[in-house]
């Protein structure tokens, strides 16, 4: 048995402390925020996710908290016009073994807190944000910003896009700023006219922006994100923004997305970031997951699922490890080999699929539309097939 320390309470440590804790070890998790609690609005799960939330056992809670979707819409913003779909009952289901599904972020963190805080060997110590750390042939020192040292056999940075750990083990400094601004806010279902509550993640592309819009919260809530890409320069988190000005940068908006988007209030911004894909996520018995190892923008709705994956490999590896062995980091390494192809491609296409996909303007918008209504839901399934499968 081994003990290992995470950096990091949100989704992807506290699946990394079930993860690991399931094979047998003890996981102490120290977070910067004194209660561990998840903020944001929600989250979309593809199958992948529910094949990693099995294994750490916890599916089932987030299933009970998901709203199971029935078809993914691509909108022309302008136009209205339906460009394509993918549906997400029947044959996806039978393909892919598991359901597409959104959900608060909450609901999601909820159901990892309470693994977590079921297990006895699992300790969640809050207000304690880890600034650095130390090793030697025997372990892992962790300093937090109390002071407060932790001793361990290992630590997982999974400490965010702006980690601190990453900031040691890789030294690649700010966050890539995107140059897109994502405006975020949830409503309740009531105010959406009925004729507008659509089962499915709906996306409006215009030029340079694109809106998004799916239920959430066991369908009692609606999830708004529109994204403007407007060459912001300065990283932004969270901001409150007023309701007038995000219907001011949507101008061009068909009649159906614009009566949601009015409907938008207590908005509030991100400028979205990432970071280029790195090789090497270890440094001895010291590894990065989830944002800390390869954040990634939100196109591709895959980073909580590749934390989620992250978490399960994790534990896999540490499977019968001994603190004292002379080679442990190659355990990491595995690890990180593991995932750095799969985690790096996902970057990459996130990226693409904001460029490609949802922003372009006039002939390219155009001919994107003819590509995308041109496929069938079987050559829309190959084409996630790669990512929604999953690792087994």
């Amino acid at each position: 048995m081994v003990n290992i320390l995470i950096a990091g309470g949100g989704i992807g440590g506290l699946a990394a402390a079930v993860s690991i804790a399931r094979q047998g070890h003890t996981v102490t998790v120290l977070e910067r925020s004194e209660v561990f609690e998840e903020v944001g609005a929600g989250i979309q799960l593809g199958p992948n996710a529910f094949l990693a939330l099995d294994r750490l056992g916890v599916g089932p809670a987030v299933r009970e908290r998901a709203v199971l979707i029935d078809e993914l819409r691509f909108m022309d913003g302008l136009t209205g016009e339906r460009v394509a779909a993918m549906p997400l009952t029947g044959a996806y289901r039978e393909r892919f073994g598991n359901p597409y599904a959104v959900v608060h972020r909450g609901d999601l963190y909820q159901a990892l807190l309470d693994a977590c805080r079921a297990h006895p060997s699992v300790v969640l110590l809050g207000g304690n944000y880890v600034v650095r750390y130390a090793q030697d042939g025997a372990g892992v020192t962790a300093v937090t910003c109390t002071g407060r040292e932790f001793h361990g056999h290992a630590l997982i940075g999974a400490d965010g896009i702006r980690s601190a750990v990453r900031r040691q083990l890789v030294g690649d400094g700010a966050p890539r700023v995107s140059g897109h601004t994502i405006y975020r806010s949830v409503i309740p279902m009531e105010r959406v006219p009925e004729e507008l509550r659509w089962n499915s993640v709906t996306l409006w592309a215009g030029p340079k922006w694109h809106f998004v819009h799916y239920p959430i919260a066991r369908g009692k809530s609606l999830n708004l994100a529109a994204t403007r890409d407007d060459a912001a320069t300065e990283a932004m988190t969270g901001v409150l923004v007023d309701a007038a000005r995000v219907t001011a940068e949507f101008p061009d908006l068909g009649d159906a997305a614009r009566r949601l988007l009015a409907l938008g209030e207590n908005w509030r911004a991100w400028v979205l970031c990432d970071r280029d894909p790195i090789a090497g996520w270890t440094d001895g018995r010291v590894a990065l997951l989830g944002d800390a190892a390869h954040p990634m923008l939100q196109y591709a709705a895959q980073g909580a699922c590749m934390a989620l994956e992250d978490a399960v490999l994790l534990g896999e590896v540490l499977a019968g490890a001994a603190g004292d062995e002379p080679a442990f980091g190659r355990r990491l390494e595995k690890y990180n080999a593991g995932r750095r192809e799969r985690t790096c491609r996902t970057q990459l296409v996130a990226r693409e699929m904001g460029r490609r996909l949802y922003h372009p303007t006039g002939d390219a918008a155009r001919a994107r539309n003819e590509m995308l209504s041109s496929l069938t839901a079987e050559d829309l399934y190959d084409k996630v097939d790669w990512l929604h499968a999953g690792v087994r």
